[in-house]
């Protein structure tokens, strides 16, 4: 994908979750789908989204409200093992609801970065933290595929529905692991391929925006990573997932052709032989 098509998916991409955010908080309805791509103005659905996906009644009672908008695949936290005292950074934070959730289990002496690229919803999570008094998360402005996080800082990082949004996917595991101190670890949840979608739904913006048409093959997905320097990589699709992922998109079919899945992988100790030819 070229870079003017590239900063194309970007922008609308923007655009959609800005209108989500927009939406969120005046309680309307953003028009689009509910759950990775939208928000509803029914609490009750929101809720009921979130605990299809993974989540427990008390993960939504410790959140602010407003910060679960139904938004996901799965639950990262689930795979993360996260530890007290460790630096979190959270891909797409959106309205913080997992970047809360990872700041009660690392603690007051742990950190939590969620990272957005659209301004409306780092300003909502920037407002909920400070209304539920989480002092050890901070919002950032930008993209995923240039983290604003310095080299090494990060013992983990979590994403929530939103490396499929990228248009340069590779680019965004670079980076990732760039940001990674070694040893550390992606604990992901996200939208993956399992059969070749068609073009006319590959080009359907709507269904880009709602993280259908953006995944990527598995074996694509692999070896991005592999690229990227990554080791013990394991990537685990819920066939049980493409039950709430037709509801994105009724009568698109797009489960036949999506589902999601857990993507784990570590950053080696060292520098390996092939990251040095890549950098020096």
């Amino acid at each position: 994908m070229g870079e003017k098509k590239a900063d194309q998916v970007r922008q609308g991409v923007r655009t959609s979750y800005g209108e989500v955010a927009k939406a969120s908080n005046a309680g309307e309805k953003s028009g689009v789908a509910s759950s990775c791509c939208g928000v509803s103005d029914d609490i009750d659905i929101n809720t009921l989204n979130s605990l299809r996906l993974g989540y427990s009644e008390d993960d939504l009672a410790a959140t602010p409200a407003g910060a679960d908008m139904g938004l996901g695949c799965g639950n990262p936290r689930a795979i993360a093992s996260l530890q007290p005292g460790e630096t979190v950074v959270d891909l797409g934070a959106g309205g913080g609801f997992d970047a809360f959730l990872a700041a009660r289990e690392v603690g007051k002496n742990g950190v939590v970065i969620g990272v957005d690229m659209t301004p409306a919803m780092v300003s909502k999570a920037r407002a909920n933290a400070e209304k539920a008094g989480f002092n050890n998360t901070e919002f950032r402005l930008g993209e995923i595929e240039h983290l604003p996080i310095a080299d090494n800082a990060a013992d983990i990082i979590i994403s929530n529905c939103v490396i499929n949004l990228s248009p340069n996917k590779a680019q965004v595991f670079k980076d990732a692991i760039r940001v990674l101190k070694p040893g550390g670890r992606l604990a992901i949840s996200d939208v993956v391929a399992t059969a070749e979608m068609p073009a006319a739904m590959k080009n359907d913006e709507k269904l880009f925006a709602g993280c259908m048409a953006g995944a990527s093959m598995i074996a694509d997905l692999e070896t991005m990573m592999k690229a990227a320097g990554f080791k013990d990589i394991s990537i685990k699709p819920k066939d049980e997932s493409r039950e709430f992922i037709k509801d994105w998109a009724p009568g698109s079919h797009a489960e036949d052709y999506v589902v999601s899945a857990y993507i784990e992988a570590v950053k080696p100790e060292g520098v390996s032989q092939q990251q040095k030819k890549a950098c020096c």
